[in-house]
C-alpha cells in the first residue's frame, strides 16, 4: 500500500530574478525500484554552488567573517593550477574564519535563496520513501541548520547530510573553526566512498532483490567524484559540472529547477517499470559511470588526464596525482 502522501507549505518568493516555481504532481508513483537520491552542497566556496539554493553558501561566511573576496580568489588559482589540495585550501578558509556560529547561521539566513521547486521535490520524495541525502564538502552542523530555517525541522528531519564536522574554540582572540574531516586524504570528504558506502547499503537492505538506481544532483568541480558514481546523472544548468559533462560526451540531464529533476525521475521510473514488467530487473541508465570508475583508478590516470584539460577537475578525480606541487629537484633536467 503506497504511503499517504504528505504536504508541505510553499516556499516563500525573495527576489525578482529567483526562477519561477512549477508545481508537479508528488504522489505515490507505484513503481518498486528503489531510488536513492544524493545532492551536492558545499560551503566551502572553491567552485560556485547553486544546487539546492540559488547562492554560493561559502562566500557568505568568509567575506563576512574570514579571508575575505580577494583571498578566496587567490586559493581558487592555487587549487586550478594543483598546487594545493582542496583540504589543505579549505582548512585555510576555516582558520580565517573569526564568529560565533550562531552569527555564521544568521548571515547564511538572510543571504540565500533556495530553489524555489526544492520543497515539492522534497515531498515527492517523502511520498515515494526516495531517500534524499546531501552529501558536501562542508560543514554538517551549518547545513543542518540552514535546512531546518528554510524547511522546518519537522520536514529536514528527512534529509541525511553526509558532511564534515567542525570544533568552533572560543579564544581570548576570537572564534577558531576547525573542520573536522570526514575522510583522510587531500579531499577531506570523499564523496565518491559516501555513496558506493550507501549503494552497499541500499543493496543489502532491498527486500525485493532490486537493485537501486542512484541519482545524484550537482553543479560543480568538487562533485566530480560523487557525480562519477551515479546512475543518473543530473547538472545546473550553466554551470560546471554541465559543460564538463558536454566536453567529455557523458550521459546527464540539466536542470534549471527541482522540477526538472522530478519530471525526469518520474519518466525514468516508469520506463524501468515498463521494461521489466516489475520484476525488479536492473536497468542501465548510465554506462559511463563503469567508464568513470575506471578512470579513477591509478594507472588510468595517464590515460584519462589527457581527456581532463582542467587542472582544478584533475585535483578532484585524482587528488594524489594532481595536488602535490612539483619541486624543482625532483622535475626532469633540461636537455
Amino acid at each position: 500500500m503506497a504511503p499517504s502522501a504528505i504536504a508541505f507549505p510553499d516556499v516563500a518568493s525573495k527576489g525578482a530574478t529567483r526562477p519561477t516555481m512549477r508545481r508537479v504532481n508528488t504522489a505515490n508513483m507505484g513503481t518498486k525500484r528503489k531510488i536513492i537520491c544524493f545532492s551536492a552542497w558545499t560551503n566551502v566556496n572553491i567552485d560556485f554552488d547553486g544546487t539546492i539554493f540559488l547562492q554560493d553558501t561559502g562566500h557568505q561566511l568568509f567575506d563576512n567573517f574570514g579571508c575575505g573576496k580577494a583571498k578566496r580568489e587567490v586559493l581558487a588559482r592555487e587549487l586550478e593550477s594543483g598546487t594545493r589540495s582542496f583540504r589543505e585550501i579549505s582548512d585555510e578558509l576555516y582558520a580565517s574564519l573569526d564568529a560565533p556560529f550562531d552569527d555564521g547561521f544568521e548571515v547564511m539566513k538572510t543571504a540565500l535563496d533556495i530553489d524555489p521547486d526544492f520543497q515539492s521535490f522534497h515531498e515527492f520524495c517523502v511520498n515515494n520513501s526516495i531517500p534524499f541525502n546531501v552529501i558536501s564538502a562542508g560543514l554538517k552542523p551549518m547545513l543542518k541548520k540552514v535546512l531546518e530555517h528554510f524547511l522546518g525541522e519537522e520536514q529536514a528531519k528527512h534529509i541525511d547530510i553526509v558532511a564534515n564536522d567542525v570544533k568552533i574554540t572560543e579564544t581570548a582572540d576570537g572564534n577558531k573553526w576547525e573542520a573536522q574531516w570526514l575522510h583522510g586524504g587531500d579531499l577531506g570528504h570523499d564523496k565518491a566512498l559516501s555513496m558506493q558506502d550507501a549503494r552497499r547499503l541500499a543493496e543489502m537492505q532491498a527486500d525485493n532483490g532490486t537493485i537501486p538506481m542512484i541519482v545524484f544532483i550537482g553543479d560543480g568541480v568538487s562533485d566530480l567524484p560523487a557525480a562519477r558514481e551515479a546512475d543518473v546523472l543530473f547538472a545546473r544548468r550553466g554551470l560546471r559540472l554541465e559543460e564538463y559533462c558536454i566536453e567529455n560526451d557523458i550521459k546527464h540531464f540539466a536542470f534549471d529547477t527541482f522540477a526538472d529533476i522530478q519530471v525526469e525521475i518520474m519518466k525514468l521510473a516508469q520506463l524501468d517499470e515498463e521494461k521489466t514488467k516489475g520484476r525488479g530487473l536492473p536497468a542501465v541508465f548510465n554506462p559511463r559511470a563503469n567508464m568513470w570508475r575506471r578512470a579513477s583508478s591509478k594507472n588510468a590516470v595517464p590515460v584519462y588526464a589527457a581527456m581532463t584539460p582542467r587542472k582544478e577537475e584533475r585535483a578532484f578525480l585524482w587528488p594524489e596525482a594532481f595536488t602535490v606541487p612539483v619541486k624543482v629537484a625532483d622535475a626532469a633536467p633540461v636537455a
